[in-house]
């Protein structure tokens, strides 16, 4: 435990924005790098918030949000090379922002106008995947693949502290040990599997678990950016090196709900949500840029506006996604044409075409 009471992880921005060092861990970043990073925190949390307001509207049909989680995701995201590739979850808005996919394009899967939203191999990150775990095989499958390929690049997998009960999760764990695959396994242990709490899903802290399958694994501060750039990159590039593969636990909380079909405040209670307000990830590096001079008021009013110019285009931009042509669905379920698929497009086109119309 530290001093705080708190889990023992690696740290290098304290929740009040002081600076500290790791004997293990350190990141040397410039004033402009930083800047960048505080950026993608508020610019991401903007998105998560106008996304759930539009669901609450009627514009989308759910939304799962990552508010509280954005420098894990945008700290692991920031660790990748371009060669890299990630294996997310349906939370993980922060990479996607990293990644380069508009953020429109999150939205289109939970207006249920697209099964996908982007290329993977134009951002080097795959689809959001529902099932809960089985990107975890998904992964370490491509993580071989490029082994066998003679390939330097490594793979990032993310997946929540619930998923880790999943079998799909612990059978990657195995895979991805016996054959030294180059995959980062990254937990967001966000204290909670929708309603149940990180009790139980383990009796030992979820990192110690990869000791178990014969690789290592490291806690981190989840809300601390630098840190989770720090101990990303130093797993990636091991498994870039042919060490195999490394278990992250970020260490965070789910300040939302786990989606917007959730009430949180059925099952936990308000005196955490407001302990970890102030472990927030954006205030703590706020403070720090402040601080040491690297960041002034009109630069942070400057972010806040445009913020709330994405929010607005991405408001308009949803309300005027075109709805799919109904036999859309079949396009793209195979690489190549399918006999069984054309007989299901073509039953479906004619019952579609038996309403008046064809628009029921």
């Amino acid at each position: 435990m530290t001093a705080d009471g708190g889990p023992e992880l690696v740290q290098l921005l304290t929740p009040e924005g002081e600076r500290v060092h790791h004997p293990e861990y350190d990141v040397d970043l410039t004033p402009e790098q930083l800047r960048g990073l505080y950026r993608d925190l508020v610019l991401v949390r903007r998105v998560d918030a106008e996304a759930t307001a539009l669901q609450r509207q009627g514009e989308l049909g759910l939304w799962a949000q990552c508010v509280g989680q954005e420098a894990a995701q945008v700290g692991s995201g920031r660790a990748l090379l371009p060669g890299d590739f990630a294996f997310p979850t349906y939370r993980e808005h922060g990479v996607a922002w990293v990644r380069g996919v508009e953020p429109i394009s999150l939205l289109g899967l939970f207006r249920g106008v697209t099964n996908g939203g982007w290329d993977p191999n134009e951002h080097n990150m795959a689809l959001y995947t529902i099932v809960i775990g089985d990107q975890c095989l998904h992964a370490v499958g491509y993580a071989m693949g490029m082994q066998r390929d003679g390939s330097d690049d490594a793979v990032i997998c993310y997946f929540g502290d619930g998923a880790t009960s999943q079998g799909d999760v612990n059978e990657a764990f195995v895979f991805s040990a016996v054959y030294n695959a180059p995959v980062v396994f990254f937990c967001q242990n966000n204290q909670w599997a929708i309603s149940e709490p990180l009790e139980r899903q383990s009796r030992i802290p979820l990192y110690r678990r990869a000791a178990g399958f014969g690789f290592p694994g490291v806690r981190v501060d989840g809300n601390d950016v630098l840190a989770v750039l720090a101990v990303t990159s130093a797993a990636l590039q091991a498994a870039r090196e042919g060490q195999g593969p490394t278990l992250i636990e970020a260490f965070t909380y789910r300040m939302g709900a786990h989606t917007t079909s959730d009430d949180p405040t059925r099952y936990r209670v308000s005196a955490d949500l407001d302990a970890w307000k102030l472990k927030d990830p954006i205030e703590r590096l706020k403070v720090y840029l402040a601080r040491n001079g690297w960041a002034d008021r009109t630069y942070f009013d400057g972010i806040d506006a445009e913020a709330e110019a994405l929010a607005i285009k991405l408001r308009d931009d949803c309300r005027s996604m075109p709805d799919p042509a109904p036999a859309s669905m079949f396009d793209d379920v195979y690489a190549e044409p399918h006999p069984l698929v054309d007989a299901e497009r073509e039953a479906f086109t004619a019952y579609h075409a038996s309403f008046v119309g064809g628009q029921h």
